[in-house]
């Protein structure tokens, strides 16, 4: 059994080890989460995706770490928008604190088998027609410059939804209250709840994101083994990310700018190719951490007017 493979058994049994764990024994019962749980998952989760970069640091290659590395980054930052996204939706439907979390963990459990889809159709993709890189290039220096120039999703209106419209339009939803159940049966009839609804946003959210991280992963690297461990790793800290969020990130305020200069820049690096120059993936970590590091800086020494 050669070193990649090991690293793909351990981490499916990391993987599925905590989801087991997570829905069987700690999170049983709807509750709230609190800050300190939440901050000792996040710090939890990055130990774990930073060991496992040291890992294929020692048995595969420092390119190979390194591009994980710049791939969890990368793919973390983008996260943290989604995740606005995300607050916006519970504070729309007013959902209850104590059920954030069961919405959260099965969004994830969706998030990874959509990624997994797409990691693998794009892997397929890109073996076949090497050019549709440089089509990743184009489209994130496109959504560099958008992310520059807009703000936040301050303003998302949810009325006019079409998720939203598709889902009253087909499927049967119950008017009571959701009582932390996705479905239910009234009358003998099998309905939707409002929690479901919830959960199919939350869902479309990632695959909207997904647009822009999948094609910023594979600009980092086109190893399978990379691409999707990275971005595993990174959607599976999510949800303790998501409750630091209001009290934590939103201090943060130039995030957006470094996420934008990273994919500017990752795009770039793309486009590079074209011309047969490379730039080392030693080099493009260092870069892109040197933009992480400098946004949160400058928010620090810049906060933001209130």
């Amino acid at each position: 059994m050669d070193a990649q493979t090991s690293l793909w058994i351990l981490f499916a049994v990391i993987i599925v080890g905590f989801l087991i764990f997570d829905l069987g024994y700690a999170n049983r019962k709807s509750h709230k989460i609190e800050l300190k749980p939440a901050l000792n998952q996040s710090l939890f989760w990055i130990a774990i995706s930073l060991g496992f970069g040291f890992l294929i640091f020692i048995f595969l290659s420092k390119e190979l770490a390194a591009e994980f590395l710049s791939a969890y980054v990368t793919e973390k930052m983008l996260s943290v928008d989604n995740l606005f996204v995300i607050m916006l939706i519970f504070s729309y439907f007013k959902l209850e604190e104590k059920y954030h979390h069961r919405v959260l963990f099965w969004g994830i459990m969706g998030a990874v088998v959509f990624r997994a889809v797409f990691i693998g159709a794009g892997s397929i993709i890109i073996s076949q027609f090497h050019w549709v890189l440089y089509i990743f290039g184009a489209l994130l220096i496109y959504t560099g410059i958008k992310l520059l120039r807009d703000k936040k999703e301050e303003h998302i209106n949810f009325e006019n939804n079409k998720i939203i419209k598709l889902a009253k339009k087909y499927l049967p939803f119950s008017v009571n209250h959701h009582n932390g159940k996705f479905f239910c049966r009234e009358t003998g009839k099998f309905l939707f709840t409002s929690l479901f609804l919830i959960m199919l946003l939350v869902e479309a959210t990632d695959i909207v994101f997904a647009v822009d991280s999948i094609p910023a992963v594979f600009a980092i690297s086109q190893n399978i083994f990379i691409v999707f461990t990275s971005n595993i790793f990174a959607i599976m800290g999510l949800r303790a990310l998501f409750f630091l969020i209001e009290s934590v990130l939103h201090r943060f305020h130039h995030l957006q700018k470094g996420l934008a200069f990273i994919l500017l820049f990752i795009g770039l690096k793309m486009l590079l190719g074209i011309f047969d120059l490379h730039i080392s993936s030693l080099v493009s970590f260092g870069i892109i951490m040197l933009a992480l590091g400098l946004s949160m800086v400058l928010s620090v020494i810049f906060p933001k007017k209130i």
